[in-house]
């Protein structure tokens, strides 16, 4: 047991064990006791004591509690500032969690910071992702998994993201069916940066108005303001939710559901997933109005900001949405894989079969199939049978270009040759070639050797034989 002075009081934090170490306790000062009410939230009535009905109770019960722990083992990732990785959990709460347990209960349960982690987007940006610690993973998965029921029957038919039997795909189908019916203009809504954003007075303000528990208020503040530590630097978070903490999407929701009742009280169509939005209008006139009438309410009352750059008002053809594109045909609006999707599908797939990308035949082909079986179940959707005949040509190429630089020599190439079925003064004639690699892929060099049927019997799938053995 480490005791850790805070201010004039002694908090008893958990040691997590050797490697483990607790953070350091002048990163945040006064989280022993009770916040005050301007950290906690504007709303002067929040009492921070207050047991309410037991929420935090029931959010640390051991049923609860052991939940939420094979769910975040379930979901793996990686360690956060302290160290602990997931298979560590285990013992360390069997010797710690009845301890951890108290510590939350009295209010001295102080979180860690956060692991500071950058992702590249799709746009060459750095997305800002944070690593809680493992065992903050896990209390914050036992806060979500009962807040959710309880905020769930608030939100809207139009939110999908983040939700329970709901999916990036349930939004799509009903943009379509919107467009379908005639609105066909929309507003492709930018929220800016928005987990970084996120005023967290407001947001504790929203949770308050249904969490009558001030504990759990208390915890979920706390999250907010834990910090991040970046490269070995740690930075206060007065603003935003952490994006990869486990209770961050329920926050993000509970947060966008009060946009979502504005747009449902001014008559506006719409469906949003996350932080993605498109608002539906018949024309292009009444797709601005209802842009310009909306974005006070979002930058002033929720005070978020819009990107008024890539915020846009289009016609729905031209708009990407969830990777998605849609497209007009004598059947009506369709979905297709938009534009960007498939210049990034093809980036993927060229990186795996780089010859220095350090993998072999077989984990190519696993890491080939991993990628293509994952894309094919989100893109199902879409109308792709033409798309897919050319990426599976394209794939093909790729592949016999990795297999023919694999083989390298001339030596090499002369033998395999032989052993795909070419006689000697072919395959010498063949393995002197001068071509470029990405021109004798396409030769009959190898479209002769390397067959399509050798390439599915030695274990490569295509796009399109995949597809056929989905169901949309």
């Amino acid at each position: 047991m480490k005791v850790t002075k805070v201010g004039k009081k002694e908090s008893r934090i958990p040691c997590y064990g050797k490697g483990y170490p607790q953070r350091n306790s002048a990163e945040h000062e006064g989280y022993a006791g009770a916040p005050t009410d301007e950290r906690i939230t504007e709303n002067n009535n929040t009492n921070t004591n207050s047991r309410g009905d037991g929420l935090l109770e029931r959010i640390l019960s051991r049923d609860n509690l052991n939940q939420a722990y094979r769910q975040v083992k379930r979901n793996k990732g990686t360690h956060g500032v302290d160290g602990m990785e997931v298979e560590h959990l285990l013992p360390y709460l069997r010797d710690s969690g009845d301890e951890l347990v108290k510590l939350v209960l009295d209010g001295k349960y102080r979180p860690n910071s956060v692991r500071r982690v950058e992702i590249p987007k799709d746009n060459g940006k750095m997305r800002m992702l944070g690593i809680p610690t493992a065992v903050d993973r896990v209390l914050q998965q036992a806060i979500t998994q009962v807040l959710s029921p309880i905020f769930e029957p608030q939100f809207v038919e139009s939110s999908y993201g983040f939700r329970p039997k709901r999916s990036a795909h349930d939004a799509l189908r009903k943009c379509k069916e919107y467009a379908n019916q005639g609105y066909t203009y929309v507003v492709d809504m930018d929220l800016e940066k928005f987990f970084d954003t996120v005023n967290q007075s407001k947001m504790i303000e929203i949770l308050s108005r249904t969490i009558k528990d001030g504990r759990v208020i208390s915890l979920i503040h706390k999250y907010l303001r834990a910090g991040v530590m970046n490269r070995g630097k740690f930075e206060e978070t007065k603003l935003g939710l952490v994006q990869g903490g486990n209770v961050s999407p329920l926050c993000s929701n509970i947060m966008l559901n009060e946009l979502d009742h504005e747009l449902e009280r001014r008559g506006i169509t719409f469906v949003r997933y996350a932080d993605d939005m498109l608002l539906f209008a018949k024309t292009k006139r009444s797709a601005q109005r209802m842009l310009e009438r909306i974005l006070p309410y979002i930058e002033d009352k929720l005070r978020l900001r819009v990107n008024r750059e890539k915020t846009t008002v289009a016609y729905i053809g031209r708009i990407k949405f969830l990777g998605y594109g849609f497209y007009p045909s004598k059947d009506g609006i369709k979905l297709r894989v938009h534009a960007k999707s498939i210049n990034k599908m093809k980036a993927k797939v060229k990186e795996l079969t780089a010859r220095n990308n350090g993998l072999g035949y077989e984990q190519l082909k696993l890491k080939l199939k991993q990628f293509i079986t994952g894309w094919v179940n989100y893109f199902k959707h879409a109308d792709m049978n033409k798309l897919l005949k050319t990426t599976d040509e394209w794939l093909r190429r790729r592949l016999r270009m990795y297999i023919w630089k694999r083989w390298k020599r001339i030596r090499t190439r002369y033998t395999m040759l032989g052993k795909l079925g070419l006689d000697h003064h072919t395959a010498l004639k063949f393995a002197c070639t001068r071509k470029g690699y990405w021109r004798t892929a396409k030769s009959p060099i190898l479209a002769t050797t390397v067959t399509n049927a050798r390439l599915k019997q030695a274990g490569y799938v295509f796009f399109s034989d995949y597809l056929k053995t989905v169901n949309v």
